[in-house]
């Protein structure tokens, strides 16, 4: 398998990822969002281990195979990482995403989830000495501007902590714990076995998860009606998004990886659009605008003279 196969795995996790905004939001209708947020992701691990279990783990242990060099066993420190990985993308980043999606609409959250770009980047410059050219820098600083004008909605006279504005900073601070998680998973993604690796990861997390709901006495009933949406997000949008997410790593790095995922919120803001009809305010279309014009200068090449 080639290297350009690392940018059609983040494009592919992108789009299942986008669509999960929308059938969480339906889902949270009638689950609290603690138990939806534990359950996509432990429906999402015991699917991956119940593949590495089946004959398709070799077919799809090869599928991944590439030029690169991958690692087979799993030390200590690489449990120590995963431990650092579950907390801030498999409990602290779903849980401030579901909470955040209950007090916003799908299509602001699904535009705000372009943020995770950001985060990834600034970290990946910060920490993994990643180097960006003066464009990487300009797409940086319209990504942010977009945040700014898309949490605000411009009405900056009015900025009070209000249950829309908490909502956009518990999406955005989710998108903050899985830029984290991003980073280190990029250390993660040289193992072999990444069905392994992001089963851990999910099914962890989402025990971690449905016991924090039950410890402090949320009622963890799931009505029927919402069990479709919840298996749906916790398949696609969990368990395959993070594990091509993972080869995507792998294969392009943290920075490139972030950047291509953003197409996510293309797909979560059309798909809310069409399935529950909200509204796009012109302040947003013009914030997501200037957030996918970001994302379109750190893509592009430079041009040699």
């Amino acid at each position: 398998m080639t290297h350009h196969w690392g940018y059609v795995g983040a494009i592919a996790s992108a789009i299942l990822f986008g669509v999960s905004s929308t059938l969480n939001k339906i889902a949270l209708e009638n689950v609290h969002p603690l138990i939806i947020a534990g359950s996509i992701y432990l429906i999402g691990g015991l699917l991956l281990f119940g593949i590495r279990l089946s004959p398709i783990h070799k077919k799809l242990l090869a599928l991944f195979e590439t030029p690169t060099e991958t690692e087979t066993t799993i030390s200590k420190e690489d449990y120590r990482i995963l431990a650092f990985v579950i907390l801030f993308g498999s409990v602290l980043a779903p849980l401030m995403l579901l909470y955040g999606l209950n007090e916003t609409t799908a299509i602001n959250a699904s535009l705000l989830l372009n943020t995770e770009s950001l985060f990834t980047v600034l970290i990946a410059l910060a920490f993994l000495k990643e180097r960006g050219l003066r464009k990487d820098y300009l797409a940086i600083v319209l990504l942010l501007v977009g945040v700014v004008f898309l949490t605000t909605k411009g009405e900056f006279h009015e900025l009070t902590l209000s249950t829309d504005l908490t909502g956009s900073l518990l999406v955005v601070g989710a998108c903050f714990s899985w830029g984290i998680d991003n980073n280190l998973s990029r250390l993660l993604s040289k193992k072999r076995d990444l069905v392994k690796v992001t089963g851990l990861k999910c099914s962890i997390g989402g025990a971690v998860l449905l016991s924090v709901a039950l410890l402090l006495g949320i009622n963890p009933r799931i009505p029927v009606i919402s069990i479709p949406y919840i298996l749906s997000v916790g398949a696609f949008s969990i368990a395959f998004s993070i594990l091509l997410f993972l080869f995507s790593l792998r294969e392009i790095g943290s920075m490139r990886t972030g950047v291509v995922f953003s197409v996510s919120s293309v797909f979560g803001a059309l798909f809310a659009f069409i399935v529950l009809r909200e509204a796009l305010l012109p302040i947003q279309l013009l914030a997501g605008l200037v957030m996918l014009i970001g994302v379109y200068v750190l893509f592009k090449k430079p041009k040699h003279k």
